[in-house]
């Protein structure tokens, strides 16, 4: 074999073990989490941005959901304003809200679709507050056993999908910043990315939503093994969420509010690793973790979370903040 075939059989070799997911996915809605590490390395950047117009060309529908918290933190300071966390959710004080929505929709935002364009006219940029796309309350945690006022953080109400819906229609890719206007006070709120990514999978019907983040997946015996759990169920997961940690905690949530709510699989990456996205979901192997729902039982109707919301909206998903 002569040096080119042996390194184009390889490359060959790969297409063919994506050509089943390719055609099962085709015209298919995929959201993606962008967060973690990949939004402050600038080759990690790059690559990400190839991963998703890559899924644009080869037929599926990528919709990108961001938030900022290392960008809104340094923002922060420059401003003198104190980074104050509780419950583990951000502060945010209408001053500190100014701040976020100008770091996620002027800073992040830009830069993502920036790096999108640089392979055609692809990529369009947009808020939770364009278009009523995603609503919110305030959101007051409880701690001690009391609610408590941590500022311009929204609990999600409501997802309208329609200019989401028009912009793949379009063949364009929405870049979609974690705002939400409030739904009952003329606010606007700072939601956590996770959350509203999860939503957004369900409202949109997405075959599968990504979550980007700084650990390899979840970790089957942490911190006493590094062993990741390859795939697992709705039911295992809500099991093992009151075992996680913090951090983790919204992204796993995410997860299974995603798969309770009609979206087909949940993967968590970690998104330190080049092109992870095509890694994951093109190779047999896998290199995250990857929730499914729970079997049908053909003696009961499929358990759903999350009241009914009107019809402009489909579910209803919690929590918040950068």
């Amino acid at each position: 074999m002569n040096a080119r075939k042996h390194t184009a059989l390889p490359k060959a070799r790969t297409l063919i073990e994506a050509l089943p997911w390719l055609r099962r996915h085709n015209d298919k809605t995929v959201v993606i989490k962008f967060g973690g590490n990949a939004m402050v390395d600038d080759e990690l950047k790059a690559a990400f941005a190839q991963d998703v117009v890559f899924l644009r060309q080869s037929g599926l529908r990528p919709v990108v959901v961001h938030g900022g918290g290392p960008q809104i933190s340094a923002e922060l300071e420059r401003h003198g304003l104190t980074s104050e966390f509780k419950a583990g959710l951000r502060v945010t004080t209408p001053e500190a809200m100014d701040v976020v929505r100008m770091v996620l929709a002027g800073q992040v935002q830009r830069e993502l679709v920036g790096l999108l364009n640089e392979h055609g006219p692809l990529a369009i940029g947009m808020t939770g507050e364009d278009a009523h796309t995603i609503s919110a309350v305030k959101h007051r945690p409880v701690i001690d056993g009391e609610p408590v006022d941590i500022g311009r953080v929204g609990e999600i109400t409501a997802i309208d999908t329609g200019a989401v819906e028009a912009l793949l229609a379009d063949g364009r890719i929405p870049v979609i910043s974690s705002i939400a206007r409030g739904a009952d006070d003329g606010h606007v709120y700072n939601v956590n990315a996770d959350t509203a990514a999860a939503a957004l999978a369900a409202a949109l019907g997405a075959e599968t939503l990504v979550v980007l983040t700084d650990v390899e997946g979840l970790y089957e015996d942490w911190p006493h093994s590094d062993d990741v759990i390859s795939r697992l169920t709705a039911t295992q997961l809500e099991t093992l969420l009151p075992e996680l940690s913090s951090g983790m905690v919204p992204k796993m949530e995410g997860c299974l509010y995603a798969v309770r709510n009609g979206v087909t699989t949940a993967r968590v990456l970690d998104g330190r690793v080049p092109h992870a996205i095509l890694l994951e979901i093109f190779t047999d192997e896998g290199i995250g973790t990857m929730v499914v729902p729970d079997a049908p039982d053909p003696h009961h109707t499929a358990h759903r979370t999350g009241r009914p919301i009107d019809h402009h909206t489909t579910r209803t998903a919690g929590r918040a903040a950068q």
